[in-house]
């Protein structure tokens, strides 16, 4: 018989509507609970949110501080020194019931060049942190460490941004006359004037409370960064308040506005605007105790604000794979079709070419069922959200193609395993009990902050559920405190390295139950 008259005999006896209908009943309990999921969230703003700040690339970006800047030609700098650098944490653990003094590790103050006060606009920046010393950072993307440690009177930090034309370099010195250069980036498209000035921003204070049977949710508190700097010096493109030019020369603290945007505290005026890019001053701790802002006094310039700049949204946009709720449920559904469909009785061993036949007939059936399940509810899952007033993560074409057929791909491969679990069992209740315990319990258990996470990563490396991680498309960024835990999205392996581990344990269970049921009297027919 002929391996195309095989697979059509094969997918003939397959075609029994009790495992049609089990398969359409995993696709629509994948749409449905997604759609379900997507339905029921809905904005909490009063009126319309604001929208999620995207840069240039499509991502949706953190970029939110406070800004004192005035213009900037196509060549020039701004030079600082940094005195000091301070900070406030609202309620921290353990008590949870005072506010006291400190510095998130990325706390940020410092100086940047920017393409306007527009959130999600080109950038480049040179900061003190709160715990890792002088950074470099563009794009929101990209960082470069400079020198560490801690900035006080005692030990100040100078820092420079020079802009020639795209390029905009930050150096750093300890004594303001030997200069040492931290990076260069080329923001390509820059307008011919830029923004240029003092900034301050401190993301959010990140604790893990745990829950279950180890596991950790994350809780986050309002903190807030002060830095203080003088000998403010711009030079070149400058713009003088009443609107002349004065190229190449410069201009020091003493033409810098106060934090409304009016005088300082001690009446002096300039072309400088302090405001925030991005909402601020709407805490309880801004309104009543220290609102973000800018104020110059003899010199002195301190900044105070709160936020974050960088590569993940701190308005808590959704990824793609949020839609899939009911993926493990769906999964559920499959391994049991898949390992009754591998126990059913037959008459003799079976030859390895109808093992085949049927597992790729059995692949074909659950890959198309996952390609229609998810196919629909990814797009109009996300769709939804938005029209909810929701922020979601733009997902490149290939990035969302690959998951949608790569979550296909891992429920066929899924599917397969526990046939073949199945045919070398020769019982279905044995198959699935062995099935749910290598696929679905690891992928439900990582999925929700029930273990703690150094277990959750090592079964998503060691276990068939490492497949998984093909849905993966939140991106882990040293430079940004977060959960990088599977219950928050982040899978230990890359998503081509997760399948290739479901691929092994599926040939390798294929292999030996080809070797059990064709070692086997007497003859299949």
């Amino acid at each position: 018989m002929s391996s195309t008259e095989l697979l059509r005999r094969e997918w003939a006896a397959f075609r029994r509507p009790g495992r049609l209908a089990a398969l359409a009943a995993a696709a629509l309990v994948v749409i449905a609970l997604g759609l379900l999921y997507a339905a029921n969230n809905r904005s909490s703003c009063p009126g319309q949110c604001p929208a999620a700040p995207v840069a240039d690339d499509g991502t949706t970006v953190s970029d939110t501080f406070w800004f004192l800047h005035r213009d900037l030609g196509r060549e020039g700098s701004i030079t600082v020194r940094t005195t000091a650098m301070t900070g406030t944490i609202t309620y921290p653990p353990p008590d949870h019931d005072e506010i006291v003094p400190g510095l998130v590790p990325w706390a940020k103050a410092g100086i940047i060049v920017k393409d306007g006060v527009r959130q999600g606009s080109r950038y480049a920046a040179l900061m003190m942190t709160g715990s890792h010393g002088v950074r470099f950072q563009h794009d929101y993307r990209h960082d470069v460490a400079g020198s560490g440690g801690d900035v006080s009177a005692q030990s100040p930090r100078w820092l420079r941004l020079t802009r020639s034309g795209d390029t905009v370099t930050g150096s750093e010195s300890a004594d303001g006359r030997r200069w040492h250069t931290v990076g260069a980036a080329r923001l390509d498209g820059l307008p011919d004037v830029v923004r240029v000035g003092l900034f301050a921003t401190s993301p959010g204070d990140l604790t893990l409370r745990r829950v279950g049977l180890g596991g950790t949710i994350e809780e986050v508190r309002f903190t807030q960064a002060v830095g203080v700097f003088d000998n403010v010096a711009v030079e070149g493109g400058a713009t003088d308040a009443d609107g002349t030019s004065v190229e190449g020369g410069a201009t020091d603290a003493d033409g810098i506005t106060g934090a409304d945007g009016t005088s300082g505290a001690d009446g002096i005026t300039g072309a400088w605007r302090s405001e925030p890019v991005g909402e601020m001053n709407h805490t309880d701790w801004e309104k009543y105790h220290n609102a973000a802002g800018a104020v110059a006094r003899d010199g002195v310039v301190t900044v105070s604000g709160t936020g974050d700049i960088g590569p993940r949204s701190e308005e808590g946009a959704r990824t793609v794979e949020k839609t899939l709720p009911g993926l493990v449920i769906g999964l559920v559904v499959l391994l049991v079709v898949a390992a009754c469909y591998g126990a059913r009785p037959a008459v003799g061993p079976l030859p390895r070419s109808v093992i085949a036949a049927r597992a790729a007939v059995l692949a074909a059936a659950t890959f198309g069922t996952g390609l229609v399940a998810v196919g629909v509810v990814l797009p109009v899952g996300m769709a939804m959200l938005r029209g909810n007033g929701i922020p979601v993560q733009p997902v490149p074409v290939l990035t969302g193609a690959r998951v949608i057929v790569g979550v296909a791909a891992v429920l066929a491969l899924c599917a397969v395993l526990t046939y073949g679990l199945g045919v070398w069992l020769r019982r279905g209740w044995a198959a699935i009990l062995l099935g749910l315990s290598l696929i679905a319990l690891p992928h439900a258990g990582t999925a929700l902050p029930l273990l703690p996470d150094p277990v959750a990563e090592w079964l998503l490396r060691l276990t068939p559920a490492a497949g998984f991680a093909v849905k993966q498309t939140a991106e882990e960024f040293p430079q940004v405190t977060a959960h990088y835990a599977p219950s928050a999205g982040y899978f230990p392996l890359p998503w081509w390295a997760g399948l290739a581990v479901l691929c092994g344990y599926t040939l390798l269970v294929l292999w030996m139950a080809g070797r059990r049921r064709s070692c086997t009297a007497p003859e299949w027919r």
